[in-house]
């Protein structure tokens, strides 16, 4: 059984991790099928935003397999997993299309760190977040110390990871850790939702608006501000700006075509 399923629906791609029997658990294998899989929808011109979700009711990503990362030293598994979980996070991070997490169930340790790797959340209001990896004696290692940090109030990422402590689907949106909270039977149909409206924007400004805001992000403000500038400028010589602003003025919807 694959670890990783995709399903193609007009302009929106669904990936779904495929392992219910462990509660979808990253193992090596499964973060080797899933950069491989969302690579491949990444790069489908077609595709134009891509919703990453768990199979079965309970759980999203219920975190790293514990058996195997018990099995490993620090040096076999720096070279290993973590190696292969921040290359296929960080892909996914760095995805030019936008991304949208639909948090069907539990999202713990490593699965509370792929959403923070996905632009926008539709939580479950029966999903559970955290980074609970203190209570095994180890701390978040893909990407969560980072990423959390940069994403809500430092004093609340600290309390999180110092404590292990769960946080409940309302209380993560309190944070803004996630976008919405719906009930669990909707949560797919409204990431479906909004990932249908942004897929009727333009892809190029997509994709540029994207590097934009992670990029700019990593910069002081005035290199943030001069980069903008650069890149509306680019914006400014693609057909779909013209064809936006012709619809508008002609009262009509716009027809982006990427160009």
């Amino acid at each position: 059984m694959s670890a990783i399923l995709t399903e193609i629906r007009g302009a929106v791609a669904i990936l779904t991790i495929n392992r219910p029997s462990t509660l979808n658990a990253l193992d090596v294998p499964t973060l080797l099928e899933l950069g491989g899989s969302f690579g491949a929808l990444a790069a489908n011109s077609a595709v134009r935003v891509i919703v990453v979700t768990g199979a079965g009711d309970r759980a999203f990503v219920a975190g790293g397999d514990i058996a195997d990362l018990e099995s490993r030293q620090g040096l076999a598994h720096y070279q290993e997993f973590g190696e292969v979980v921040h290359r296929v996070f960080r892909g996914i991070e760095e995805c030019d299309k936008p991304t949208i997490a639909a948090v069907n169930g539990w999202a713990l340790g490593g699965g509370t760190e792929l959403v923070l790797a996905l632009d926008l959340r539709i939580a479950a209001d029966s999903a559970k977040f955290g980074l609970p990896e203190i209570t095994l004696g180890l701390f978040p290692g893909a990407g969560g110390t980072q990423r959390l940090l940069r994403q809500v109030p430092k004093c609340r990422a600290k309390e999180l990871m110092f404590t292990g402590e769960h946080l409940s689907a309302q209380e993560a949106a309190a944070i803004g850790l996630v976008n919405r909270v719906v009930p669990r039977a909707e949560v797919l149909d409204a990431a479906l939702a909004l990932a249908e409206k942004i897929a009727a924007k333009s892809p190029l400004v997509l994709k540029l608006l994207k590097r934009t805001l992670r990029e700019g992000g990593e910069m002081p403000l005035p290199q943030a501000l001069a980069y903008e500038q650069a890149m509306i400028g680019l914006v400014l010589d693609s057909a779909d700006a013209h064809e936006g602003c012709r619809a508008f003025i002609e009262k009509r919807k716009a027809q982006f075509t990427g160009g």
